[in-house]
């Protein structure tokens, strides 16, 4: 535990931990990335990818030991992950608030659904260290170029990306608002949701498209940070002190599923209507779980 230490200091060597962690880890991807790219071959590329998976699942096993040890106080209710296996395919779609959100997806996914993979812009796999193990794991690059043609460009790309991801389980995931809630992009939307941004099925629309059939479910989940949501530099300095989630799994309507996102309006539409449905609930279900943290907080003074 480090909870003795000053809040600067914790966030330090919370940083360092994590730089450490980052940078071993993604050390030893580099032979079994070479490997599958030197040799391309379905059975090695497959042996290649378990390895490089199972490493990354032991860089969040190691994420979430620093958590714990700089947060010990941190009451974490989760609920709806007992019925989930790391052995399937899962499409998860999360609100999304903070850069903290990705370590608490690990975090209560671990162990309960394979490795998450996201959608990234195709410019960060040029970042340092991270952008080398992004592209050995097979993240899907975007390019978003503009125009009907480059649209369509990038739709065969990021199929091409979504195929490699039938070799093995694969859990693939999506933050269907397209940036973090703040309170002014709320209101530039103009957003007919009290605590969501307006959805965009964009990433969701490819891999529906591309590998919908696979998916065994959706996996809605709903993210709430009852005392506000927190930078992440609260995060490696002990600040947070309560994180609820809830997940929840969806069947994925089987007209959703090997359709055209960018030439089809009717499938847009079918999907924008499916993903409006579950923003509502999760709107009132956010709203909800607020109520209750400050009632509960209510009775605790009195």
């Amino acid at each position: 535990m480090l909870s003795f230490l000053p809040a600067g200091l914790r966030g330090a060597l919370a940083g360092l931990a994590l730089g450490l962690n980052t940078l071993i880890f993604t050390l030893l991807m580099v032979p079994p990335a070479l490997v599958k790219l030197v040799l391309p071959l379905p059975g090695v590329r497959t042996v290649c990818d378990r390895m490089l998976n199972a490493l990354a699942s032991r860089w969040v096993a190691n994420n979430d030991a620093w958590i714990t040890a700089v947060n010990p106080r941190a009451v974490w209710d989760v609920q709806g992950v007992a019925s989930l296996h790391p052995r399937g395919w899962y499409l998860v779609s999360s609100n999304h608030q903070s850069w903290v959100d990705i370590l608490v997806l690990q975090r209560v996914l671990h162990g309960h659904v394979p490795f998450l993979k996201f959608f990234l812009k195709a410019e960060l796999i040029w970042v340092p260290v991270i952008g080398l193990a992004w592209w050995a794991l097979d993240f899907p690059f975007m390019k978003r170029g503009k125009g009907r043609g480059a649209r369509h460009n990038d739709l065969r790309t990021t199929r091409e990306a979504c195929e490699k991801f039938k070799r093995i389980p694969t859990t693939v995931m999506n933050f269907v608002e397209g940036t973090r809630f703040t309170p002014a992009k709320h209101a530039a939307q103009a957003s007919p949701y009290r605590h969501l941004l307006k959805p965009k099925i964009g990433g969701l629309g490819i891999a529906l498209a591309t590998m919908g059939e696979q998916f065994e479910a959706l996996l809605d989940v709903t993210i709430v940070y009852p005392h506000g949501a927190p930078t992440f530099w609260h995060l490696l300095c002990g600040g947070i002190d309560a994180v609820t989630v809830r997940v929840r799994q969806c069947a994925i309507p089987p007209d959703l599923l090997g359709g055209d996102p960018m030439g089809d309006k009717a499938y847009r539409q079918r999907i924008g209507a499916w993903i409006d449905a579950q923003w509502a609930e999760k709107d009132a279900l956010i709203d909800s779980l607020l109520q209750a943290d400050v009632q509960a907080r209510r009775a605790a003074t009195h």
